[in-house]
C-alpha cells in the first residue's frame, strides 16, 4: 500500500518534561517537525496575527507599546482558568490553521512530527497516526521549573493548567522517560523515529 499523505506522529508532554530536547534530536536526524509553540510565538510576536484579539480580550496592560509582554500575560492566565480559556480560544484556531498549512507543504514526506504540548487537551491527538509522550514525574517537573526561576506557586499552577503527565503517558503509544541524561532521552526518540521509517518502507 502506498500512502498518499505523511504518517503523522504526535509528540507531546507536560511542561518541563524534556520535550524540547526530543524535538532537537529528531531535527538532527532529518525529521520534519511542525512545532505548535514556535507557531504560537510567531503569532504573538510584534505584528503577529493574534495580537489584536489578545489586546481586545486582555487590554493594554499586557502590552508594552506594540509588543506583547509575555510575562505579564502568563502571570494573568496561569492564575485564572477563565483567562487561560479565553487566550486559548484566540490562539488555538490560529495555531492549528498554520499547522495545517505547514503539513500541506510536506505531503511528499513519509512522516511528520507534530510537536504539540496540549495535544490531548485540544483534541489534536485525533489528527495523529501514533503519539509519543515525553514523561517526567511531577516532582521532577517542579524541580526543573524551580531551577528556571519560577516560584513554587507559579510552578504548581503551570503544571496544574495541563493534563497530568501520567494521563498523557497512559494515552500515548510510546513513552520516553526523560529522567536520565539528555543523550539517553534523545537516543530513545531517534530510535522510535528510525523504527517508524523502517515500518513505512515495509508497508
Amino acid at each position: 500500500m502506498i500512502r498518499n499523505k505523511p504518517y503523522l506522529i504526535g509528540l507531546t508532554g507536560g511542561i518541563a518534561c524534556g520535550k524540547s530536547n526530543l524535538t532537537s534530536a529528531l531535527l538532527s536526524v532529518g525529521a520534519v517537525v511542525i512545532d505548535a509553540d514556535e507557531i504560537s510565538r510567531a503569532l504573538t510576536a510584534p505584528g503577529g496575527q493574534a495580537l489584536p484579539a489578545i489586546r481586545a480580550a486582555f487590554g493594554d496592560e499586557v502590552f508594552e507599546g506594540e509588543a506583547l509582554n509575555r510575562q505579564k500575560l502568563a502571570g494573568l492566565v496561569f492564575f485564572d482558568a477563565q483567562a487561560l480559556k479565553k487566550l486559548n480560544a484566540i490562539t488555538h484556531p490560529l495555531i492549528f490553521a498554520e499547522m495545517d498549512r505547514q503539513t500541506a507543504l510536506f505531503q511528499a514526506q513519509p512522516a511528520l512530527v507534530l510537536d504539540v504540548p496540549l495535544l490531548f487537551e485540544t483534541g489534536a491527538d485525533k489528527r495523529c497516526d501514533e503519539i509519543w509522550c515525553a514523561y517526567a514525574p511531577r516532582e521532577v517537573q517542579l524541580a526543573r521549573l524551580l531551577q528556571r526561576g519560577l516560584s513554587l506557586d507559579e510552578a504548581i499552577r503551570r503544571i496544574d493548567s495541563q493534563m497530568p503527565s501520567e494521563e498523557k503517558a497512559r494515552l500515548s503509544q510510546h513513552v520516553i522517560r526523560t529522567t536520565g541524561t539528555k543523550e539517553e532521552s534523545a537516543a530513545q526518540a531517534i530510535a522510535l523515529w528510525e523504527g517508524v521509517l523502517r515500518r513505512l518502507t515495509l508497508v
